[in-house]
Parts: C-alpha cells; sequence; structure tokens
C-alpha cells in the first residue's frame, strides 16, 4: 500500500496567483478586460475580411487565420486564469492540465508557422511582383494555413503524451500562471529521466523557434535587398508599409517566446517567469489587433465605414421610434 506522500497526483494548485482577495479582483479586472478585447478585436478583423471582396487578397487572408487562431490561443489559457484569481483553491486537474498544454502549444506553433508563411507571401508581394498573382493562389493560401495547422497540431502531441504517463507523487504547487511543459515536469518524481527530458524539451523549442525565426530573417533580407533597389523614396515607403504590421508582430511574439523558451540552463525567479508568460500569453494577443487595424491603411478605412454605416442605421433607428 502506498503512503500518503507517494500517492499520485491528480491536480496541481497555481502557486504564481496572488492569495489575497484584493489583488486577485485588481488582477482579474483588468484581464477580462484584455481578453474581451482580444476576442472581440479578431472578430472584428475576420468579419471586416470576409465582408469586404477588395480584401480578399493572401495579406487579408493570413492575417484572418492569424486572428482565428489568436482567439483560441488566448482561450486555451486566460478563462483559467480568470476562474483561478477568483477562486480560492486555484487548481487544475491533471487531465485539465495536460489538455490546457497541448492547446496551448498547438495553437502556439500554429502561429508561428503561419507568421512564417506571411512573411514568404510578402517575399513573394515584393520580390516577384508579376509572378506574385498567379503563385499565391487561394488555393495555396488554404494549403499554408492547413500546413500551419497540421504542423502546430502534431509537433506538441509526443511531448503531451510523455508528461501524460509521468508520475507526479510530490508537491501539486505549481509555479506558474497556467501548464506549461517546465513548470510541469519539475513537479514529475522521476528526477533523472525528467531533468533528461527537460534538456530535450529545450533543444526542441530551440529547433522550432530558431528555424522559424532563420526563415523569416532570410526572406526579410530578400525583401530589404529589393527595396533598397527602388529608386524613388515614395516606392521605397510603400512596399515596406506592407511589412511593417507583419514585423512588428514578429518581433513582439517571436521576442518574449524566445526568453521563455530559448533559456536552457538559466532560471528566472516566480516573478519574472510570470511577467515573461503574461507578455506572450497575454499582452502580444492583446497588441495583435491593434497592431493590425491601425497599422493597416486598407483595415483600417474599413472598419471606419463600416462603423459610420452602424451608427447612422443607430440613429435612423432611433428617430423611426
Amino acid at each position: 500500500m502506498e503512503s500518503p506522500n507517494q500517492s499520485t497526483t491528480q491536480e496541481f494548485i497555481f502557486s504564481a496567483f496572488p492569495r489575497s482577495w484584493g489583488s486577485s479582483v485588481s488582477c482579474f479586472v483588468p484581464l477580462l478586460f484584455i481578453y474581451t478585447f482580444i476576442v472581440f478585436g479578431n472578430l472584428v478583423i475576420i468579419t471586416v475580411v470576409q465582408l469586404n471582396a477588395h480584401l480578399h487578397k493572401p495579406m487579408y487572408f493570413f492575417i484572418s487565420a492569424l486572428s482565428f487562431l489568436e482567439i483560441w490561443y488566448t482561450t486555451a489559457t486566460i478563462p483559467k486564469m480568470l476562474a483561478s484569481l477568483l477562486s480560492e483553491r486555484k487548481s487544475i486537474s491533471l487531465n485539465g492540465c495536460l489538455l490546457q498544454m497541448y492547446f496551448f502549444h498547438s495553437t502556439g506553433i500554429s502561429e508561428v508557422c503561419l507568421l512564417t508563411a506571411m512573411a514568404f507571401d510578402r517575399y513573394l508581394a515584393i520580390c516577384s511582383p508579376l509572378h506574385y498573382p498567379t503563385t499565391m493562389t487561394p488555393r495555396l493560401c488554404a494549403q499554408l494555413t492547413l500546413s500551419c495547422c497540421v504542423c502546430g497540431f502534431i509537433t506538441p502531441l509526443p511531448e503531451i503524451a510523455w508528461i501524460s504517463t509521468l508520475p507526479f507523487c510530490g508537491s501539486n504547487h505549481l509555479e506558474h500562471i497556467f501548464c506549461d511543459f517546465l513548470p510541469v515536469l519539475r513537479l514529475a518524481c522521476t528526477d533523472t529521466q525528467a531533468i533528461v527530458m527537460i534538456q530535450v524539451v529545450d533543444i526542441v523549442h530551440a529547433v522550432e523557434i530558431i528555424t522559424a525565426i532563420m526563415l523569416i530573417f532570410m526572406s526579410y533580407v530578400g525583401i530589404v535587398a529589393v527595396i533598397l533597389h527602388i529608386r524613388s523614396a515614395e516606392g521605397r515607403r510603400k512596399a515596406f508599409s506592407t511589412c511593417v504590421s507583419h514585423l512588428t508582430v514578429f518581433l513582439l511574439f517571436f521576442g518574449n517566446v524566445a526568453l521563455m523558451y530559448l533559456r536552457f540552463s538559466a532560471t528566472y525567479s516566480l516573478f519574472w517567469d510570470t511577467v515573461i508568460a503574461l507578455a506572450f500569453a497575454v499582452l502580444s494577443p492583446f497588441f495583435n489587433p491593434i497592431i493590425y487595424s491601425l497599422r493597416n491603411k486598407e483595415i483600417k478605412e474599413v472598419i471606419k465605414k463600416h462603423w459610420g454605416q452602424t451608427k447612422t442605421f443607430f440613429y435612423k433607428t432611433k428617430d423611426l421610434k
């Protein structure tokens, strides 16, 4: 018969959340606002792209696909964070933890692949403008997006399957605000195997991130080389303006992800772990709809147009009453 301290853990308790009710509420309100904005903002972008025929172009197809993934990427973690902030126990079941890790990483990797595909799209548009319409067809866009999702949803499966077989018989206090590979692996009982697998997980994440960064970097090297050969300043500005939104999102997302997953043997305090996790899991998705709506002239104009039509309809309905 197993002793109590050797029984298998069936739930984890998040220990990174504030313990006092006042602090929890002060964190809950802005987080709820951010999550609502992320969902609403991305739904607006998806709707605007779908309803306007002149936005049925590869770049906007990829933007709407990214917005769709962003909704599910944040939904994998933020609703549970909100529930934990208002809960006294702040716990998650082992199966719930595995599911959260899977969907968080699968949608995250899908986004990484999609950002890489978007860099390829910008490369073709600027470096091969004559062949671009015949190369980047709607069918190819759909195939690239599907491939990104397949890659994203298959890649984390071996890690999740392996973690599900590990025994968790020690402390069940998870030093994080959501379930992630390294914090969960630190709670596993098989010390030697867990240490080896933590290193393997580090290498897998490093390969994924560095491969995507290198592909995007090479795309922009080609883009910059072509832009520098454009004679007029206006032509250079116009060519580069089509890449600004993507480049900003890329730097924001990958900068935070690199801090979290390219650390290798380096360790941060619980405070900085939480700050970095919030940066790429909450703040980066929060800024993406703002970047794509404010930095993109066409989307901004269409949103203004629909907003004006909505206000006109509202005032006419009010007058009829």
